[in-house]
Order: C-alpha cells, then sequence, then structure tokens
C-alpha cells in the first residue's frame, strides 16, 4: 500500500502523539520504556497499525503480554488523539510488535562473523601460497 503526503503527515503525528502518550498518560506497570518506531494509517483512515519495541521485553511472552496490553488501550489511545487534533475521523490503533530493532544487531553480528571467517581463510590461502614448501605434513 502506497500512502500519500496526507497520509504520511497523520502517520507521523499519530506516531509522536502515540509515543508521548505511552510516556506520559499510561499507568499500566506492564508498559515500560516502549519505543513508537512506525506507524501506517489506512486509506479512510480507520485504522493505523503501530509497530513498537521496548528493551525491557526479553522474552516472546512479554513482548505478546505487551502488544495484548496496548490493544487492550486501543480505545483510550483513539480518545486521548482525538483530543489533539481536528481532523474528522481519528484511526483506532492496532499494535504490533516490531522486532526489527531487535534482529538488526543480531545480523550485523552475524555479517561481522562471516567478513572475519572470510578474511581468516583469505589470509591462510596466502600464507599456503607464498609457502608452497612448508606444508604442516611433516
Amino acid at each position: 500500500m502506497r500512502q500519500t503526503g496526507r497520509d504520511l503527515r497523520i502517520a507521523d503525528f499519530v506516531r509522536d502523539e502515540l509515543a508521548a502518550i505511552i510516556q506520559r498518560g499510561m499507568r499500566d506497570p506492564r508498559v515500560g520504556m516502549v519505543s513508537v518506531n512506525e506507524v501506517s494509517v489506512s486509506k479512510d483512515l480507520s485504522w493505523a497499525d503501530v509497530y513498537v519495541s521496548s528493551i525491557e521485553t526479553e522474552s516472546t511472552e512479554e513482548r505478546d503480554e505487551l502488544i495484548i496490553v496496548l490493544n487492550k488501550a486501543a480505545g483510550y489511545f483513539r480518545s486521548e488523539l482525538a483530543k489533539r487534533h481536528s481532523m474528522r475521523t481519528t484511526p483506532k490503533p492496532r499494535f504490533h510488535y516490531d522486532e526489527i530493532v531487535e534482529r538488526g544487531p543480531r545480523l550485523e553480528a552475524l555479517i561481522e562473523s562471516a567478513v572475519k571467517s572470510d578474511e581468516e581463510r583469505a589470509a591462510q590461502l596466502s600464507d599456503r601460497l607464498s609457502n608452497p614448501g612448508s606444508d604442516d605434513d611433516e
């Protein structure tokens, strides 16, 4: 789904406002430090898909619980958003856990490991080529 400039402006507004509401307005202890990473809105502005992450969730169960808590509070978020703008329609947020933030460092470590392994192999091959008579078979 390709978003227009208007959709992007609304998505940015929703992202910024939800981040502020979660940070200052949520009283639920299960919701700690949550980052609102991305928001996309439907064409008719009825839905806003909100992608969040948290450094405090370590297990899949904790992530699932966070998403359940946020989705149960969707009505609260929608009413708070409605107070902060003058649009005719306020999108209802649907929360999703954004694993990309966590996958990035893991992928980076895998790439770094592969590059290091390739460099070691290249060095060994270079040693063998430069010293053809000195085999380890002695």
